[in-house]
């Protein structure tokens, strides 16, 4: 991290972590999922995976260097948004646009707004909103599990334009096309408990926005289970379990109090069970935390404490 001297009212956070140990943590944490794509896409998911790094830490490196500010791949933040962008790309996304889509998520996510700690939006999210823009057919194109690489639907897209249910033991080993980071949710858990058990993440955000989506789903497939899925099966499905644990958790786009990560992933889970079973996409956790991202300074502007005699 570089020696400057920050002043600021209280609260303040006081910890033993550095940027690059948490960074560390994030990657370890990630290795279950990561793992479980290399072994459902084989060298797919490697490609994709080198190819979103050479983006991430071109662009932090090229930034720094027309900054004028000491290199910051150290910190190994462009390595875990490079990391984060593989997990939600299809496998079989070309290099040059996971390339740029790195590019992207490190030169518009993060340095736009001055580097590592002062962006609003998660930039590995920025990166896939700009290839879904950018590039829909190519984000839309899935594969079957498998060295045939064969094209299939995701299981929101059959559930939602089909009705047609994914076996849940399917979603949580990972039998299932989407992307990298859609495929195995136990491999995703327990990547997610590793990184709040060891206190990288507040396990808050998390729990709730799972929670919302469990509670809410529940409501409609209880009436019409015909036609609605199971709240299990929108807690397995799509990147509900990845956007929870890993990009839901960004210290740097979230609140800074209880209570606002509370509201964060209560707001979160309400935006996704919306856009999924009544929006015209089948797959809504990208949306709902930029979103949310983007209505965090005003979440902070009404949970963190007052100084005496301060106003809001």
């Amino acid at each position: 991290m570089e020696g400057r001297l920050v002043v600021a009212v209280s609260p303040h956070i006081r910890a033993e972590m550095d940027t690059r140990k948490v960074m560390m943590g994030v990657l370890v944490s990630l290795v279950p999922g990561i793992a479980a794509g290399v072994w459902f896409f084989r060298w797919h998911a490697l490609a994709l995976l080198a190819s979103c790094l050479a983006g991430t830490l071109s662009a932090e490196a090229s930034a720094c260097i027309l900054r004028k500010r000491p290199s910051t791949l150290g910190d190994l933040s462009a390595a875990v948004t490079g990391v984060l962008l593989a997990m939600v790309l299809p496998p079989t996304l070309p290099f040059w646009a996971a390339f740029l889509g790195g590019v992207v998520a490190v030169a518009v996510g993060k340095q736009v707004f001055g580097g590592l700690g002062q962006n609003i939006f998660n930039p590995a999210l920025v990166g896939r909103a700009f290839l879904m823009a950018a590039f829909p057919v190519l984000m839309t194109t899935w594969v079957a599990p498998g060295p045939e690489a064969v094209t299939t639907a995701t299981p929101l897209a059959l559930m939602k334009f089909d009705h047609k249910a994914t076996p849940l033991l399917d979603l949580l080993v990972g039998k299932v096309g989407g992307c990298m980071g859609e495929t195995s949710a136990l491999a995703l858990l327990i990547g997610g408990l590793f990184l709040v058990l060891k206190g990288y993440a507040d396990w808050r955000i998390p729990l709730s926005y799972l929670g919302t989506v469990a509670v809410l789903g529940t409501i409609p497939w209880a009436f019409r289970p015909d036609l609605y899925p199971s709240p299990m099966f929108h807690l397995l499905a799509g990147g509900l379990m990845l956007g929870a644990w890993f990009m839901a958790t960004d210290p740097v786009t979230t609140p800074v109090t209880k209570v606002g990560r509370y509201m964060f992933g209560i707001g979160a889970g309400v935006l996704v069970v919306i856009i999924r079973l009544w929006g015209g996409l089948p797959e809504g956790v990208m949306y709902s935390i930029l979103l949310m991202n983007a209505v965090t300074p005003l979440i902070d502007r009404y949970t963190v404490p007052v100084p005496f005699g301060g106003k809001r």
